[in-house]
């Protein structure tokens, strides 16, 4: 598997967004890279597919902060529309926002329309697991990621947001996730 180590439309997008999201960028930005690893190691990308993923990593989690909220699908769905505007790339706001929307579904969204959609949920899904969900991908694949872009703490802070969800909502402790 080859990691990709130096994304520089990731790195422009995140560097605009440091200071929303705060303490959490290197966390936040390593977790990126390890998503759009695994999701270049399910799928070769063509044309567009490429800069689709990397843009769908980039905000799939960004409606998080500043407000330190576990129900952060359309606050990031809305940055990810916003950015897509901004840049004239419009007319992959269904295709994106579905890819935000889906990525913590348990089972497939594989669909004819948008295969990038299941690509995505499944590089999420290594990395929300720490590669106890790897799909096709060897163990030793999702350790070579993981060593390449440390954790920093980004999952320790996804349980602290999840246990304070569970407390203020116990019969909705984590509605990103969906069936």
């Amino acid at each position: 598997m080859k990691i990709q180590k130096n994304i520089p439309l990731l790195e422009s997008i995140l560097t605009e967004l440091a200071e929303v999201i705060g303490a959490q960028f290197e966390p936040y930005k390593n977790h990126v890279y390890r998503v759009l690893n695994f999701c270049f190691a399910f799928h070769e990308c063509h044309g567009d597919e490429e800069e689709k993923l990397i843009i769908a990593a980039c905000f799939h989690d960004l409606g998080m902060w500043p407000g330190d909220v576990v129900d952060y699908l359309e606050p990031s769905i809305a940055l990810a529309q916003e950015y897509l505007q901004r840049t004239g790339k419009a007319d992959w706001t269904d295709e994106i926002s579905e890819m935000i929307d889906l990525h913590h579904k348990f089972r497939s969204a594989a669909d004819g329309r948008f295969p990038l959609v299941e690509v995505f949920r499944k590089g999420d899904w290594v990395d929300a697991t720490q590669g106890l969900r790897r799909f096709t991908l060897s163990r030793a694949d999702v350790k070579s990621v993981e060593a390449s872009f440390p954790n920093l703490g980004f999952h320790k802070n996804l349980v602290r947001l999840a246990w304070g969800q569970f407390m203020r909502h116990p019969l909705n402790p984590l509605p990103m996730v969906k069936w």
